[in-house]
């Protein structure tokens, strides 16, 4: 979770957490639920929310190579708030993107700076012939296809990305589901990714992971979160979680925001 796509710390302030905390428990929920949830615009949680950003900057670092690119491919971009983000893009930008609500806001958002946007679902094979781009990035991706970002690169050409990593934000997932597995915990580990690069035929330039703190400060925030980010508790909804969420309410109006770590991990890969 962040709050927003361009590597802030923090967005609170002392009388946004008590506004929404002296409010009651239907307010906030049914605030939560009205708010619309496309794109990766994580504004919404402003006061309300927060989360410690990686100390590599992505957003920055991506801007930097994407200056210097000739031909790049943004994998899953969501709404295209991070491609955005950069000043300059190459002569050639091209992204994909797999939900259909994040293809129409990409679309609005990244055709005025001449970026390409490709319906794409994010299990199939990339759409483009073999070294068509010298740059790909990519921030969370669902799923890294590693064959694919080797045969789509360019002999020299970098995969440039942000990934979560294992039991992200688990303190929220298993307060819902319970206990998860070890297999599950331990999925999205960067050495399984960095194997999965390397037997594609990828080096790794440099890979780096952090464990990041999130703060969320009312009920609303974690009803937002969870409509938001759909893979966290699958099937989320306020009618079947109520008792549990009500619980929660009154735990953070009790003793104070709800703590949560976020795990990430930077990849920069060169194909031979």
């Amino acid at each position: 979770m962040s709050t927003d796509r361009t590597d802030r710390t923090d967005h609170t302030s002392s009388t946004g957490r008590a506004s929404h905390t002296d409010r009651t428990f239907e307010a906030l929920v049914a605030e939560a639920e009205a708010a619309p949830t496309e794109g990766w615009d994580f504004s919404w949680f402003e006061g309300r929310a927060t989360e410690a950003r990686p100390s590599w900057r992505y957003a920055e670092s991506m801007a930097r190579r994407l200056a210097d690119a000739s031909a790049s491919l943004d994998i899953q971009t969501g709404g295209g708030e991070v491609l955005a983000s950069a000043a300059v893009l190459p002569p050639l930008a091209v992204a994909t993107e797999g939900w259909p609500a994040n293809v129409a806001k990409a679309t609005a958002l990244l055709h005025p700076r001449g970026v390409a946007v490709v319906a794409s679902p994010e299990d199939a094979p990339l759409p483009f012939a073999d070294g068509a781009f010298d740059l790909v990035t990519s921030r969370h991706p669902v799923k890294a296809r590693f064959d694919e970002i080797a045969r789509v690169l360019r002999p020299g050409g970098t995969y440039f990305a942000q990934h979560v990593g294992p039991a992200s934000v688990f303190e929220v997932v298993e307060y819902f589901l319970g206990p998860q597995p070890a297999e599950v915990r331990g999925g999205r580990h960067p050495d399984l990714e960095r194997a999965e690069a390397e037997a594609a035929g990828l080096e790794v330039v440099d890979l780096r992971a952090e464990r990041l703190r999130i703060e969320f400060f009312d009920i609303g925030a974690v009803v937002h979160f969870l409509r938001k980010v759909v893979w966290m508790v699958p099937g989320f909804s306020v009618e079947e979680y109520r008792p549990r969420l009500r619980e929660l309410h009154e735990r953070i109006r009790a003793e104070g925001p709800f703590v949560a770590h976020s795990t990430r991990h930077l990849f920069d890969l060169r194909k031979p």
